[in-house]
């Protein structure tokens, strides 16, 4: 299992890298068409190649974070978090990460009957306790007529 979350971290990293050294290749285009004169396009160019190499440090890093991490849950079996930005992460435990009850801990929040799924026909008990007129803007309104409104 934690191969399969190292591999995934690792192409997350390798997919921000790609967009990273796209954009600064298309900004690259944009300054050098801009650029009045040849030194211009040059520095263009290399601000084009430090942020190629800053992409590709960071994927690197971000990839050895990503074997430490899954080396370190084989040898101690603690959880790790992976990264796309080489940054070391902590794992939330059964710290909360959101204000609904229960959410991010892993545990239900309602009654649950092992074996069995809940379902609910399909356009009610949203949840929302809204009508459909509270989400048209319109409803209620006052209406222009003659630079007035009735």
């Amino acid at each position: 299992m934690q191969a399969i979350k190292e591999k995934a971290a690792n192409v997350a990293a390798s997919a921000k890298s790609g967009m990273e050294k796209t954009k600064a290749t298309m900004q690259e285009k944009v300054d050098r068409a801009a650029a009045n004169n040849p030194t211009e396009k040059e520095m263009a160019t290399e601000r084009k190649e430090q942020k190629v190499n800053q992409a590709e440090f960071d994927k690197r890093a971000a990839q050895e974070h990503n074997a430490a991490a899954r080396n370190a849950t084989k040898n101690t079996g603690q959880p790790h978090t992976y990264s796309t930005t080489g940054a070391p992460g902590h794992p939330t435990g059964t710290h909360q990460q959101s204000a609904l009850p229960g959410h991010g801990t892993g545990q239900p929040t309602g009654q649950v009957t092992e074996g069995v799924v809940e379902s609910h026909p399909i356009g009610t008990a949203t949840g929302t306790g809204r009508t459909n007129a509270a989400h048209n803007t319109h409803v209620g309104a006052a209406t222009n007529i003659g630079g007035s409104y009735t």
